[in-house]
């Protein structure tokens, strides 16, 4: 599978939404195309390199697990400015990529498992409210609010709601997207907020 590469310096989970702004004609070429055949693209978290490409700077080489992303809302308030919600889909491998002329990154991706729906394991239960508690405070109708419908229950959504939410390093968000096991992923975040002090009594 071929697609357009969006890297960036932000993390995007399945089932995530991540609101953007787009200036660079190649990027701008990429979303029209994308709207005009409801087409996809890969968002990857910069290895190395920088996220708007400066004259004679080196392209940004991305990470090779990252997150296929459709356009779910769009508007142009500004000319030449393009905003839209990226909503996120499959995690996805990168095999290869390379640089076209317009300076946009394409790849060649194979599409990662589908981890199970599996309940919230019981010790992990407090992760539940807190987390409701969260979304309640988004704004409703917010371009980054979890898209629904909220699946409290599933240990696998639960788990990506929180790492886009947490406040870690991008280079961790890159880890716990990478996790295939839903429920390590909850033991880690389980770990971070208690040592923090932040899960609610039980």
């Amino acid at each position: 599978m071929n697609i357009p590469l969006f890297p960036l310096r932000s993390v995007l989970f399945p089932g995530g939404r991540l609101p953007l702004r787009i200036f660079e004609q190649r990027y701008m070429d990429m979303a029209k195309v994308c709207l005009k055949e409801s087409s996809s693209f890969g968002i990857c978290l910069i290895a190395s390199g920088e996220e708007v490409a400066a004259g004679g700077g080196k392209p940004a080489v991305p990470h090779m697990v990252g997150t296929l992303a459709h356009i779910a809302e769009w508007d142009m308030l500004q000319l030449g400015v393009l905003d839209i919600v990226a909503q996120g889909g499959e995690r996805f491998r990168l095999l290869r990529h390379w640089t076209e002329d317009s300076g946009l990154l394409r790849g060649e991706i194979e599409l990662m498992a589908v981890p199970p729906v599996l309940p919230v394991p019981g010790s992990y239960a407090r992760l539940v409210p807190l987390l409701r508690a969260i979304v309640d405070e988004m704004a409703a109708g917010a371009p980054n609010a979890p898209a629904t419908p909220h699946r409290f229950f599933d240990a696998g959504w639960l788990g990506m709601r929180y790492a886009e939410v947490l406040p870690i390093p991008a280079a961790a968000k890159q880890k716990l997207l990478e996790l295939d096991d839903s429920i390590d992923r909850l033991e880690i975040i389980y770990r971070f907020l208690e040592s923090k002090g932040l899960l609610p009594d039980a």
